[in-house]
């Protein structure tokens, strides 16, 4: 077994088993990174499941201090990681669960051929929602460096869009802020220009690393743009709901696990 072949597994192994696994900083680099993900993702879509979108992460420049990096990395949606507003979210497929408010993109058209900017991705744009991403970590204690979290997809797991749909002409997402609370009590603020300076120039930086990797972003894609704010923990019984303005409210609850 090779080197990407055995974080995979250990990564697998986690989800599989509901049971958090060291770093896998000790078996691959950055290098080897996303070749993992990629190795479990078609795993799981041999299983049936169905790619629908991608995710960006580390568009924050605090975090990616934090971590030491200098750039932003992503994750692929899949169609069974998709619940609707108010949805009870199934607090069994996850570990350690944490919540972000973000601002997500529905292509009408592919973006396959760049260069990219914000009015060039922007045109490409159906619609944008509210969403909450439920946000995840493999790895014990979240103890994560660039490798761990993109071989991890990311650190995602689930994520819920909200109902209003709004084209670009209606809402600019930079000039947006997003208010997140759990159980009525406000934990999180932040603002479109929090995420990369613009949710638009996140969705650049994926549709030019899409292309540059071979798998452009395709019309009808699903984009979680980043972060507008710090993520918060959450756990079993807890109600969340996060407000972006020009956007509405998105909601979900975290199923009581049964004793």
């Amino acid at each position: 077994m090779n080197e990407v072949q055995t974080a995979a597994e250990r990564l697998a192994t986690a989800a599989r088993d509901r049971i958090t696994c060291a770093p896998v900083r000790d078996v691959i680099g950055d290098a080897e990174a996303y070749a993992v993900q990629q190795h479990n993702i078609a795993a799981r879509v041999a299983a049936g499941a169905k790619p629908v979108g991608r995710k960006i992460g580390l568009t924050a420049p605090a975090v990616r201090r934090q971590l030491g990096v200098d750039q932003p990395d992503f994750g692929v949606l899949l169609d069974d990681m998709a619940f609707e507003d108010g949805d009870v979210v199934p607090t069994e497929r996850l570990l350690q669960p944490k919540v972000e408010a973000e601002v997500a993109f529905v292509l009408k058209a592919d973006l396959a051929e760049g260069p990219f900017d914000e009015r060039t991705v922007a045109a490409a744009v159906a619609y944008a929602q509210a969403s909450l991403e439920i946000v995840d970590s493999r790895i014990e204690n979240w103890d994560i460096t660039f490798a761990d979290t993109v071989a991890d997809n990311a650190s995602s797991a689930l994520y819920v869009l909200g109902t209003e749909q709004k084209e670009l002409s209606e809402v600019t997402p930079r000039d947006v802020s997003a208010v997140l609370s759990v159980n009525g009590e406000e934990r999180s603020t932040g603002a479109g220009a929090d995420c990369m300076g613009d949710p638009l120039t996140a969705l650049a930086w994926l549709a030019e690393t899409a292309v540059r990797l071979g798998d452009p972003l395709r019309a009808g894609d699903v984009v979680l743009s980043g972060a507008l704010g710090p993520m918060v923990p959450v756990q079993a019984g807890d109600e969340v709901e996060a407000t972006i303005t020009g956007l509405g409210t998105v909601r979900a609850t975290f199923a009581r696990e049964e004793a």
